[in-house]
């Protein structure tokens, strides 16, 4: 659907995982942001989302790490890398 595909992956301490489809989907189910570029990503499998040419990385992975520790962080952070592929 959007052109870029971004990879999204947790930096966890026994190495990088792909971040898991239902953390992708959390995040991109709720609107707290007011941002609307954000509106224009998708999530598509574990590690995998798409995003419009809108959509600033820095700042999604920001809100994303923010969002994912305190929703699955269990106390400690969540640390994401997402690169464009």
């Amino acid at each position: 659907m959007f052109a870029r595909k971004i990879r999204v992956e947790v930096l966890a301490p026994d190495g990088p995982r792909p971040c898991p489809a239902p953390w992708l989907d959390s995040f991109a189910m709720r609107s707290f942001t007011g941002r609307a570029a954000f509106d224009e990503t998708l999530p598509i499998t574990d590690g995998e989302l798409e995003a419009s040419f809108r959509v600033d990385l820095d700042a999604l992975r920001a809100d994303m790490e923010d969002w994912l520790t305190r929703k699955f962080g269990e106390g400690k952070p969540v640390r994401l890398r997402l690169e464009e592929r």
